[in-house]
């Protein structure tokens, strides 16, 4: 199998290691750029773990996709608002039977899309603005993926894995297809801990329990997940999103209520969004601290709108939203 990972930086840098480390006949590329790309080709793909220290070097690495050979499987680990623009690369790496993983944080673009007994579903226009991917991918090639995995770039070339190492993976119209069960077999073998998931979107909403409101208030205020709990109301103002997310899930056809009190609770004990208890920072806190744009629509942009259209009232998300994108403006 020719597998790609499209987006090097840590979360897509941690799976291309492992998939590589694995061996066998699957032939694994990197699509990297900038220092990351520099950084591999120079001394490899190197990963840093509690037990593990190894250098992997891929099949090929490029920032070029039109290099590559097509695919049969493509993991997109690029940030949500990274991807229209990726678009057409994307489409263009996938053989005829090729699938595109996307490893996404919050909604994702091919959220409407439930399989081709539902024709009328739309492209998102928050996250797919000239519907470009919905065009050059197609929702029918997706897949989607919920990740539980800090991990973290240390220096170019190089990534260092925190903690959790947990990936759900699901088809838009919920079957176990057989591409399905390729790519978690192809991840389990590669010592990740991949699940084929029944329904996708639900775990999406279940991560954005935590994802919502503790990428946002860590963004807003520059603490990591467990310097909320010691500034009084900051937690209470998490736990307020986490109640507006259930209501829009529910409105959305999503009961994530079970896990609730759950996510509120390891609120208090600081533990970051993938369960990890920590002074790891969350995915938007890295993003201001390193001057980089953030995934403001996917988190909680998407979240509104989805609230809007099902007239579910959400005060606290309408009070953040306008914080976090003016937030955005000044780092851009």
């Amino acid at each position: 199998m020719k597998v790609c990972v499209f987006g090097a930086g840590a979360i897509g840098g941690y799976l291309a290691a492992r998939l590589i480390h694995a061996g066998g006949e699957h032939q694994v590329s990197v699509v990297a750029r900038g220092a990351q790309l520099r950084g591999i080709v120079d001394g490899g793909l190197r990963l840093l773990a509690q037990d593990e220290d190894f250098i992997v070097r891929p099949h090929a690495v490029t920032d070029s996709p039109c290099q590559l050979a097509p695919q049969d499987l493509v993991f997109v680990a690029l940030k949500s608002h990274a991807q229209p623009a990726a678009a057409r690369d994307i489409a263009a790496l996938l053989g005829p039977d090729g699938a595109a993983v996307f490893v996404n944080n919050g909604i994702p673009w091919w959220w409407t899309y439930h399989g081709e007994a539902a024709p009328d579903a739309r492209p998102l226009p928050l996250l797919d603005p000239q519907a470009a991917l919905w065009n050059s991918v197609g929702p029918a090639r997706a897949m989607g993926c919920v990740v539980y995995s800090a991990n973290e770039i240390v220096q170019p070339g190089v990534v260092r894995h925190v903690a959790n190492n947990q990936w759900l993976l699901g088809e838009p119209d919920r079957t176990r297809s057989p591409r399905l069960l390729a790519a978690v077999e192809l991840m389990r073998h590669a010592g990740l801990q991949a699940t084929a998931a029944a329904d996708i979107r639900h775990c999406v909403w279940v991560k954005l329990l935590r994802n919502a409101p503790l990428n946002t208030i860590c963004a807003l205020t520059r603490l990591p997940a467990d310097g909320l709990s010691g500034t009084p109301g900051l937690v209470d103002l998490c736990a307020a999103v986490i109640d507006e997310v259930v209501a829009i899930a529910a409105a959305d056809g999503s009961d994530v209520s079970g896990q609730a009190e759950n996510a509120k609770a390891a609120l208090g004990l600081g533990a970051a969004v993938d369960g990890s208890r920590a002074t790891i920072r969350p995915s938007m806190l890295q993003d201001v601290l390193q001057n980089r744009r953030m995934e403001v629509d996917a988190i909680l942009g998407q979240v509104q709108a989805f609230a809007r259209a099902s007239a579910t009232p959400c005060p606290t998300i309408d009070t953040l939203l306008p914080l976090l994108r003016g937030l955005g403006q000044g780092i851009a």
